[in-house]
């Protein structure tokens, strides 16, 4: 018999943090990096844990690159050859440490994946990246893996409950990605009727993971850095973005122009485009579960990921974080019906 959940769920537009008295003089002295020792592979990782997520649009070989410079991380898309990959380690090794080799759940996946880490044997992140992350056939996958690479740090999901976080970390894995529909281009929540807010997400899922020793990533809703800081106050170990780093120089595609201005194209991996392009069309069992969108060209991902740092950096200063690390611990939530004052948000640009 269905039945009501009446606890009340939020996402990230739902609240703000509260101020907190600080000693902290400057943003500068916050402290991003985090040590993270992972629980089943027991490899450390050190760096902010901030990811490009695995969507070819955004997660290229050119990302990780940039991102790597800040010792932020990057979820490289599958669709590279083994050949890329072993040309882009060739001649990167110092990014080795910032990205993971992305994988789906099908043979073919799984060929790719042990030729591409046998390879790249220093290559030591492996993202296993699937919508549905609660079938059996997942969870086996997650397992199998774990047995072929026992010392490598393994990333899974999606899914968005405490239970299946736990599954998923007794069966191998080290990170789950916790978000269903809150992706700026993705479509669940409408063409199937799933999903769950992400904050409420983040929290309850981050309570099971580190429970047993876990890890999680924030996957998806994030519209600006204060989403970011408001994911990372709620518990989660790492936060993902597409959108965010979308159309780009890094990115990915091509450059369109539309009345003049330079626009490039983004859209979600269970989208029409993204099957066309990929599996040679939408099956006929199945609907598209993305859109594609035409964002405007916004140049060198720098000045991005510069915004992003620095509005995170702020936002541990205004609630007396020392270190990212401490920022769950500092962290009120306030519910709100408002974010900001849109009054001039249609007629003027930020500066």
């Amino acid at each position: 018999m269905p039945r009501i959940d009446n606890d009340i769920k939020l996402d990230f537009k739902d609240v703000l943090l509260r101020p907190k008295r600080s000693t902290l003089k400057s943003r500068a002295e916050v402290n991003l990096i985090r040590n993270i020792t992972f629980r089943n592979s027991k490899q450390t990782w050190s760096g902010i844990p901030v990811i490009a997520a695995n969507m070819d649009t955004v997660g290229t070989f050119e990302m990780a690159k940039t991102l790597a410079k800040h010792k932020c991380f990057t979820t490289i898309h599958k669709h590279y050859s083994v050949e890329e990959w072993y040309e882009f380690a060739l001649h990167n090794k110092e990014v080795l440490d910032f990205v993971a080799v992305s994988s789906g759940t099908s043979e073919n996946d799984w060929q790719r994946l042990q030729m591409i880490l046998q390879k790249i044997p220093e290559a030591r992140f492996i993202c296993i990246d699937v919508a549905n992350g609660y079938s059996e056939h997942f969870v086996e996958y997650v397992r199998r893996v774990r047995k072929s690479f026992p010392d490598h740090t393994i990333l899974a999901g999606n899914v968005v409950t405490g239970e299946m976080v736990e599954e998923l970390i007794l069966s191998g894995a080290d990170v789950i990605k916790v978000g269903i529909g809150p992706g700026s281009v993705c479509t669940t929540r409408k063409k199937a009727g799933v999903g769950y807010p992400q904050l409420s997400a983040v929290i309850e899922c981050a309570d099971a993971a580190h429970g047993l020793g876990g890890h999680i990533i924030s996957d998806g809703g994030c519209t600006c850095p204060g989403d970011i800081a408001k994911a990372f106050g709620a518990g989660a170990d790492f936060v993902m973005m597409g959108g965010m780093l979308a159309g780009h120089d890094q990115s990915g595609g091509d450059i369109i122009e539309r009345n003049g201005k330079k626009m490039k194209l983004f859209y979600g991996m269970s989208s029409a485009v993204a099957m066309n392009k990929y599996a040679g069309g939408v099956a006929e069992y199945r609907a598209s579960e993305g859109k594609t969108v035409e964002i405007p060209y916004r140049g060198n991902v720098e000045d991005t990921m510069q915004d992003i740092l620095g509005g995170l950096r702020s936002a541990c200063t205004y609630t007396g974080a020392g270190k990212l690390k401490e920022l769950p611990k500092r962290t009120t939530f306030i519910r709100v019906t408002q974010q900001t004052n849109e009054i001039f948000s249609s007629n003027t640009s930020e500066k």
